[in-house]
């Protein structure tokens, strides 16, 4: 994106955000939707508009319904309030960015879990280990070998 329609596009989430909050008196707007980002094409010409909403998948689909239903009204506002000839098309799309990232987020805080997990047992075995008088395990049964000397002689 040039630097015009990165301009266009955050100025066009804020506008619709207070759109969206002072004159949207839609009953499907039951969760606050939040617009993470607006991605718009080069020539100006669409908006694609990237929302989140709070609750169930069935108030998510109809905060989305409402949204579009009203993008008539929220162009007509933006051409008002934007200094642009014509406003762009809004598109409304539900952010699944946000639940993938979610989702890592969970999946790595396992790995975490498993990981303080594996390191907790190997501190107990190396503790019993040596208790025992034994060697601490080595990685993968690797066995410290004693260095060979080099069968070269060193040039210096």
């Amino acid at each position: 994106m040039s630097r015009r329609t990165e301009r266009v596009a955050s100025t066009i989430q804020q506008e619709l955000a207070q759109i969206i909050m002072r004159e949207l008196n839609d009953p499907r707007l039951t969760g606050m939707p939040s617009i993470t980002r607006v991605k718009i094409s080069d020539d100006l010409s669409v908006a694609d508009v990237f929302v989140t909403v709070m609750g169930t998948p069935g108030q998510q689909t109809a905060a989305l319904n409402a949204l579009k239903h009203s993008a008539g009204l929220m162009r007509v506002r933006l051409t008002k309030q934007l200094t642009l000839r014509i406003a762009p098309y809004l598109k409304f799309h539900l952010d699944e960015d946000l639940k993938k990232e979610l989702e890592l987020q969970e999946i790595l805080h396992k790995v975490a879990l498993e990981n303080a997990e594996l390191d907790r047992k190997r501190a107990e075995a190396a503790a019993a280990a040596a208790a025992a008088g034994g060697h601490p395990p080595t990685e993968a049964g690797a066995e410290a070998e004693p260095e060979k000397p080099n069968p070269e002689p060193q040039q210096g």
